[in-house]
């Protein structure tokens, strides 16, 4: 049984565009993710505009139970590459036609968002109209007032609205984000659901969550986020607290979690944790970044009631200079040890498969990790997750092969190797997948669709693995998220090297694009 507090319910008479807000995964990832509910609530602030949330597996609507196939536009906010197939099930079970080649005025427009989406439209670009690229809050209404002006199916009216990608027209778009967070949407009446289903309870149930910070240009090379939404956006703290004390006052909840790309590079975190604690809140954070971590910010999350922290030394020193997040060994079992002596449980994220990377450093790897497990009055209470590093686009790392056979046998060494340990391994196959989801082109959509009524076996994935020279076209380049294309080869060549680019935020500009300076 769910129940929910604060959703909207509209008269169907009094509305113009009837919208569905699609999640192509479950309840429980869906209300976790701050950007779905975010639209949920800015969306249905208009007067002529009635969002209903749409969440796998189910395929019709939250609030009024209305099918899918009569909503004037479904909407999918797409997080992970592994969600793709969801989309399609989810279309195939409303019976609106795959293809957008196929479908008429009678079906809904089919448009798609979030960070794959934004990051490399293509797999997908045969079944969704049209994408929003970037931060979606901020071209939402301007594609709503658009869509107003002739509900036919003639895009080219589209053309002209920032962040909008057709594929179609395989237009150039430019990435648009919001520029100052303390004009950005805050929720202020989030969603609150009970439920005696786990599947139903978010990963943030019964908290608020704080939208600290947006972007982060620490710029490790693998991660999507170091490039796509730079530059870094920081909500002022008083306008954090603000809203803490709003959201409290409409919910009864005292419990903060605080969102951000980078939270623990906050500028200003410690008063902010103060600041929060001072009006009795309870706060904590999904992870930190180790450098950035003090004693008193870990014993202020611990009279907050936080019982585990998460972070992602990602792997042993000498190939942390390859992805450029050089963290001195120092300050990593500095943090192990207070976390430690203040009695947290730890849970630590490491990757393998960084290039150069041979089995010698494996087996320095897995050393390193029952050193820091043995650290503990306990080995169980230190968690270690060991993930294949997926090439991502926009990253310097979008020309890197992924070799299985490699990343297959690293596996399997590891989990022999720390058998007595607690870590989890993700599978190389499903490594394999995400990355040709990610990084390839329109070829893609075609086994997806297979997938819903044939198996795939490995052998037809491996006939898509890309291969990408460091002079090709790439299938995501009329995307365009600020970075250029010449910076991600210089950084491309520095890892290499071993070089390290250090952080914008206390180093001289090195021109990356993002900026205008």
């Amino acid at each position: 049984m769910l129940y929910e507090k604060n959703i909207f319910q509209k008269n169907h008479k009094r509305i113009d565009i009837h919208f569905g807000l699609c999640y192509p995964n479950i309840y429980r990832t869906a209300m976790s993710s701050l950007g779905y509910n975010i639209l949920y609530n800015q969306i249905n602030e208009r007067e002529d505009t009635w969002c209903e949330r749409i969440i796998f597996p189910d395929i019709r609507s939250i609030e009024s139970k209305t099918p899918s196939k009569y909503f004037d536009i479904l909407s999918f906010t797409i997080q992970f590459e592994e969600d793709y197939f969801n989309v399609l099930e989810m279309l195939k079970n409303s019976e609106i036609p795959l293809k957008r080649k196929d479908r008429t005025d009678n079906d809904p427009l089919i448009i798609a968002g979030g960070p794959c989406a934004t990051a490399n439209p293509q797999p997908l670009s045969d079944y969704i109209d049209l994408f929003i690229i970037g931060e979606g809050e901020n071209t939402i209404n301007k594609f709503l007032d658009k869509y107003l002006e002739s509900e036919d199916r003639d895009l080219k009216k589209y053309l002209d609205v920032p962040g909008i990608y057709i594929p179609e027209f395989d237009n150039k778009t430019k990435i648009t984000i919001v520029n100052d967070m303390d004009d950005a949407y805050h929720i202020t009446q989030p969603i609150i659901s009970k439920s005696d289903d786990e599947n139903y309870q978010s990963i943030f149930n019964n908290t608020i969550m704080l939208n600290v910070s947006r972007g982060c240009t620490r710029g490790c090379r693998f991660c999507m986020s170091s490039y796509m939404y730079r530059p870094i956006r920081e909500t002022s703290c008083e306008k954090l607290i603000e809203l803490a004390i709003e959201n409290r006052e409409n919910t009864g909840i005292d419990k903060i979690t605080l969102i951000g790309a980078a939270v623990s590079d906050y500028s200003n975190l410690e008063n902010l944790i103060s600041g929060l604690e001072k009006e009795g809140f309870q706060i904590s954070t999904p992870s930190l970044r180790i450098e950035s971590i003090t004693k008193e910010t870990l014993q202020s999350l611990k009279r907050s009631g936080l019982k585990t922290i998460t972070i992602a030394p990602e792997s042993i020193a000498r190939l942390r200079k390859v992805i450029n997040k050089e963290i001195l060994e120092e300050t990593i079992f500095t943090v192990i040890e207070n976390a430690i002596e203040l009695d947290f449980k730890i849970k630590l994220y490491f990757l393998i498969g960084i290039p150069g990377e041979n089995m010698d450093d494996i087996e320095e790897l897995c050393e390193y990790m029952k050193k820091i497990a043995n650290m503990h009055t306990s080995i169980k209470n230190v968690k270690f997750s060991v993930n294949p590093l997926i090439p991502k686009p926009h990253t310097p790392l979008q020309w890197e092969p992924y070799d299985f056979k490699d990343i297959k046998k690293k596996t399997r060494y590891i989990k022999k190797e720390m058998r007595k340990y607690n870590i989890k391994c993700e599978s190389p196959k499903k490594g394999l997948i995400q990355y040709i989801l990610s990084c390839g082109n329109r070829e893609v959509g075609a086994i997806i669709e297979k997938s819903l009524t044939k198996e795939v076996t490995l052998k037809d994935w491996k006939e898509l693995m890309p291969k990408y020279d460091i002079n090709d076209t790439l299938p995501w380049n009329n995307i365009d998220v600020g970075v250029s294309e010449r910076f991600l080869k210089i950084e491309n060549k520095r890892l290499r090297n071993l070089k390290q680019t250090p952080w914008c935020e206390t180093s001289p500009c090195y021109n990356c694009g993002a900026c205008e300076k």
